[in-house]
């Protein structure tokens, strides 16, 4: 959530102050998006797979009410209890219900960002129930107090040392130490006792499948499938847009989602879940919470496509040096730039504007989601609406009448260079943004079109 009404910009400022944090995580996650590349670049129908499973997405998106229908038909045969939830606040309340009904007041849960998105810990928090999450990187930031920084690897932003003190502190390990394989070993000895005693768990879905009424959890650490099996209840909470028609599909799809999140050729865990085992219960939870409103904005319907892998993120320069948390939003990086205004303009109106619209991000999207597209988009769409800052809207209408104006361009040129050569102060201070995090160019001898006009013969 947004910290004391700061946005992405002062977020972003309180982020770089530390400038070994900020070059540390500019570098490991520029790293991932290399894994990503050479991963790609070993398939030679890599670009047939983003296009087949765009075309598969765009199917969806343009029958999700059959899909749905039939996913939850197949469902109930196979024996899972399927929940609708409208909003956030319906699917906490069917998540508690589900709690209370299985008479306990303690929870494990994997990694889920649509549970994220609802504040499901918070809430289960204020009406007394402990959540655990069995993600190593979310339990860490979990112990820290703080949401995710990432949607992949949510505590990317914390140093190894950092996470000793934490661990330190909660757990109860020696101070000092920082050795990677320690610090493991020691969540696995904490959440080895945690998966043994919950008769709850939660999981989040990767992917769901209309034909079959199954659906495929993805993990690296088999955190999901401890609990889901240990337990005696499994909820699985599901955004509508997840679905994918035919079983076959998931091989498309598969091969897609870790190359482009971490490089891998696919993750450690693909688990399917069809029907609950006997004497356990199943359900599913099918959450809209402004989906349905996404998919009937024309120019914003694709950014459902998403399957969460990051790779938007990765490759981002504004995400990787401003960090996740100035987001202010449970999806950070340019996909959650896109998502969030939909659930609340007002509140996001300046996560559009965080971006240098380089394309990189839709450039390695595996769904081919036109993501700078839609965040230049989104931008039209907030200051028609006025949801941006009138002193932002006024010098854009002060700089479109010069842009549109020949003669208020060369002379907007001309004072530019006058000023910068004879009154630096004028714009080398604190109240130019530019400034801020730059030196100002050296003003040229001429302009292009005086240049031009002298050498064109």
């Amino acid at each position: 959530m947004k910290q004391a009404g700061k946005d992405h910009a002062e977020l972003a400022d309180d982020f770089n102050r530390d400038e070994d944090r900020v070059n540390w995580h500019d570098e490991t996650l520029w790293f991932i998006r290399e894994k990503r590349d050479k991963a790609a670049h070993k398939i030679p129908e890599w670009e047939s797979l983003r296009e087949a499973a765009s075309q598969i997405k765009n199917n969806v998106l343009s029958n999700l009410n059959n899909y749905l229908l039939q996913f939850e038909k197949n469902a109930v045969a196979n024996g899972i209890e399927v929940h609708w939830a409208a909003d956030a606040a319906e699917h906490n309340a069917i998540v508690h219900r589900l709690i209370n009904e299985a008479n306990v007041v303690r929870m494990v849960k994997s990694k889920s960002m649509l549970t994220e998105e609802c504040g499901l810990n918070e809430y289960l928090a204020k009406h007394g129930i402990e959540v655990i999450d069995s993600d190593l990187g979310e339990r860490i930031v979990q112990l820290a107090e703080e949401p995710p920084s990432h949607i992949v690897l949510p505590c990317i932003h914390k140093k190894k040392e950092e996470i000793g003190e934490i661990f330190h502190k909660h757990l109860g390990i020696d101070a000092g130490i920082s050795d990677p394989q320690f610090l493991t070993e020691a969540a696995r000895q904490h959440l080895r006792e945690i998966f043994l005693t919950r008769k709850v768990a939660l999981t989040g879905v990767n992917f769901a499948v209309a034909e079959t009424g199954e659906f495929v959890v993805c993990t690296n650490e088999g955190n999901a499938d401890m609990g889901a099996h240990l337990a005696d209840v499994h909820i699985a909470s599901m955004g509508i847009e997840k679905l994918i028609p035919e079983r076959k599909h998931l091989g498309v799809f598969l091969r897609l989602l870790t190359r482009s999140a971490t490089g891998q050729p696919i993750t450690t865990y693909s688990s399917h879940f069809k029907k609950p085992r006997a004497g356990k219960k199943m359900h599913i939870i099918l959450v809209d919470n402004g989906r349905t409103v996404q998919l009937g904005r024309q120019d914003f319907r694709n950014s459902l496509k998403c399957i969460r892998c990051a790779a938007c993120m990765n490759t981002c320069p504004v995400y990787r040096r401003s960090g996740g948390h100035s987001y202010h939003t449970a999806i950070a990086g340019p996909i959650g730039s896109i998502l969030a205004p939909n659930l609340d303009m007002k509140q996001y109106a300046d996560l559009p504007f965080a971006s240098t619209l380089c394309g990189s991000c839709s450039n390695v999207c595996p769904v081919k989601i036109d993501i700078h597209e839609q965040l230049y988009k989104w931008r039209q769409v907030l200051v028609k609406e006025g949801y941006v800052p009138a002193a932002k809207k006024a010098a854009m209408q002060v700089m479109a009448g010069t842009l549109s104006s020949p003669t208020l361009y060369k002379l907007a040129g001309k004072a530019g260079r006058f000023t910068i050569k004879y009154a630096p102060f004028a714009v080398s201070n604190s109240l130019n943004p530019w400034f801020k995090q730059r030196d100002m160019p050296a003003a040229p001898k001429q302009s292009f079109g005086e240049w031009y006009k002298q050498n064109r013969d």
